[in-house]
């Protein structure tokens, strides 16, 4: 399996919004879209295109790994599902721990646990070493642990489905502390979620008006 950037972006999407907003999994290609690009729990963040996220829906479909299911009962857009777990037998833990590693790039243990929250709940570092493990000693490994980086108490981990996205320049300013940036990226989460959810809503409310109107019609 080799997934570019883009694919793995949206395979991501798809594995994460299925955990933490189920009430719009499926999604609509805008939905979609929109998860790719937030700007919270992404590394890199990415502007993709309606074209972009089509094309890698069509290449993931290609390769077994995502379902389209098509407008019924007056419904008007298609919707899309991930069915990698499925392929690739992942538990729950072995499924959040890739789903943050397409989506967020290298990771230390520490900060799977710390960010696997909504899709997981790790009991201990002990559990996402021992997702970790299996995920590596597959006879196809998935998932490979980096040299740890001087400074770092924790090496770090990357997964092996496509080549990562080329990092983007480091910044100059300083970082704010941890746990402001925590915080911080909490918030943009749950403004992100917020802002799908409502992009879906206000679809689905326009479904329903059309089909009122089909039905009252003289």
């Amino acid at each position: 399996m080799d997934l570019d950037p883009v694919e793995q972006r949206v395979l991501g999407s798809l594995l994460e919004k299925e955990r933490t907003v189920p009430d719009t999994y499926p999604m609509t290609l805008n939905g979609l879209r929109t998860a790719c690009n937030q700007s919270s729990g992404r590394d890199p963040v990415m502007q993709l295109s309606d074209t972009e996220v089509t094309t890698a829906l069509t290449k993931l479909r290609a390769l077994g790994l995502t379902r389209v299911i098509h407008p019924s009962h007056g419904a008007r857009q298609p919707k899309y599902r991930q069915v990698l777990d499925e392929v690739l037998h992942l538990d729950d833990a072995e499924r959040a721990v890739l789903t943050l590693l397409l989506l967020r790039g290298p990771q230390t243990p520490g900060e799977l646990r710390s960010r696997a929250e909504r899709l997981h709940a790790f009991e201990s570092l002990a559990a996402v070493d021992a997702a970790l493990a299996s995920l590596a000693g597959r006879a196809q490994p998935l998932v490979r642990e980096l040299p740890r980086q001087p400074g770092r108490k924790e090496a770090r981990w990357i997964h092996l489905l496509g080549q990562p996205p080329a990092a983007p320049a480091p910044a100059a300013a300083a970082a704010p502390p941890a746990g402001q940036a925590d915080e911080a990226a909490q918030l943009r989460e749950e403004n992100e979620r917020l802002r799908a959810e409502n992009e879906q809503l206000r679809a689905d409310l326009a479904e329903a008006r059309r089909l009122l109107e089909e039905l009252t019609a003289p």
